[in-house]
């Protein structure tokens, strides 16, 4: 057998070498002009003093793509926003930084001033009357205050993430919470007729959560579970939920055959330390007038 001179192997290897580097270089080149058009890696994300992104940086938590001037993407916080399922029976999704920063701090302002002490409904009359079950200061948003752009983002993120169209929902509530405040256990569904005409029955709930630093006020789905909570400072029996800026709890009154669920029942617990603001969306089975 006639050995292979070695000036041909040097020649072959050298090609080898060669041909590898340049491969080498021209992937570093592709991946260099790919950062460069897509932004990823965050090292040209903006990030407001809250921490959250900006209206022209908003991307992909992963890093692996960014939404350059993408309105939609900003409007429902994609590669913010986190689901964790609660329960399914009720159904109760957590919805983690389902608004920024700014979002909260603009609700909390808007109502601040308009703050009455709250209501609830009377099934007699389907109007609101004060209650020792409630006893927070809240108001609602009117029409004005909906066209507002970041109230109109955050009413298209309700209803994208619950299903629900924007017009089956009613007007937001804004609440406040301070210390020895709560909100016994309740149905949010209603048992009289005089509500039920206005968009009918009401099938979700969207809890939006607008502070920190609160001591207690958890939310407390009492049906829920076989296990206790801390609730206001004394365990409970069922799920609670802690208020935390910026999360959600979308949950549903209603079950998939149409029947109201009276595993939905809920209630705000004892406020200990701080205060707890919140806003809430009701969303009706038609268009809310």
């Amino acid at each position: 057998m006639k050995m292979v001179p070695s000036r041909y192997v040097f020649f072959l290897l050298t090609f080898v070498t060669v041909g590898m580097a340049v491969g080498a270089l021209l992937q570093l080149a592709f991946l260099k002009r790919l950062e460069e058009s897509s932004g990823s890696g965050f090292r040209n994300f903006r990030r407001t003093s809250s921490g959250d992104f900006d209206n022209q940086t908003l991307g992909f938590a992963s890093g692996l793509s960014l939404w350059h001037n993408d309105e939609e993407a900003r409007i429902l916080r994609i590669g913010l926003l986190k689901q964790e399922v609660i329960s399914w029976n009720p159904r109760i999704i957590l919805f983690h930084s389902f608004l920024s920063s700014d979002e909260c701090d603009h609700l909390i302002n808007v109502a601040r001033a308009r703050l009455v002490k709250s209501t609830v409904v009377d099934a007699n009359t389907g109007k609101g009357i004060e209650s020792k079950v409630r006893t927070s200061t809240g108001m609602f948003l009117n029409s004005n205050d909906r066209r507002h752009p970041v109230i109109e983002a955050i009413e298209k993120r309700i209803s994208t993430y619950s299903m629900i169209p924007v017009e089956n929902g009613e007007l937001l509530q804004v609440l406040r919470y301070e210390p020895d405040q709560y909100y016994k256990a309740h149905h949010d569904y209603f048992a009289d007729e005089f509500n039920l005409k206005r968009g009918g029955q009401r099938v979700a709930t969207m809890l939006m959560y607008l502070t920190d630093g609160v001591e207690g006020g958890e939310t407390l789905f009492p049906g829920v579970g076989d296990k206790d909570c801390s609730c206001g400072g004394e365990m409970k029996r069922g799920i609670c939920v802690k208020p935390k800026r910026g999360d959600a709890v979308l949950f549903w009154s209603m079950k998939l055959d149409g029947q109201v669920d009276p595993t939905s029942l809920h209630g705000g617990c004892k406020v200990l330390a701080g205060e707890k603001w919140s806003s809430t969306k009701w969303m009706r089975q038609r268009a809310f007038d």
